[in-house]
């Protein structure tokens, strides 16, 4: 596994970002096992440390000269095993090549060998007024080395 950076996580050789994420006693209900929404934020961190690894920032995309910003348009999330207070996390964030405006995503949170939860998601590329659109050259430029195909 590569060398984490705690600011961004870290892209590996394998093309996969990684981000630790420790579990705070705010992500967790009355039982102290994390709450099944929060999973969504572990989830949108991993997507925006992947990109912000890449040198994509969220706060210089919209205020670009041709602006843009992301949606999420849909997401498939499969539960599989709790995570619980203070645990120490690893959110995986692969990327799917991308159709037209749509940028696929899987996505993986870890616990030691053990896999809790897993997304499949699709954003869409935005403009200031909620269209979709494609993605600037340059978007495509940065992203496209990290791209790998679904498995089989």
């Amino acid at each position: 596994m590569p060398k984490l950076d705690p600011s961004c996580g870290a892209w590996g050789e394998d093309l996969i970002h990684r981000l630790p994420v420790r579990v705070y006693y705010e992500d967790t209900d009355f039982s102290q096992i994390v709450y099944h929404a929060r999973y969504l934020h572990f989830f949108e961190r991993g997507r925006t440390e992947s990109l912000r690894a890449l040198g994509v920032h969220h706060s210089e995309l919209i205020n670009s000269d041709d602006p843009v910003a992301f949606a999420v348009r849909s997401m498939d999330i499969q539960w599989i095993k709790p995570a619980r207070v203070d645990e120490a996390l690893v959110v995986e964030t692969v990327y799917r090549p991308n159709k037209g405006p749509r940028l696929r995503m899987d996505q993986t949170i870890w616990r030691g060998e053990d896999t809790l939860c897993t997304a499949k998601i699709e954003a869409v590329i935005i403009d200031p007024a909620g269209r979709p659109r494609r993605p600037p050259k340059w978007m495509i430029e940065v992203w496209t080395p990290v791209v790998t195909a679904a498995p089989e």
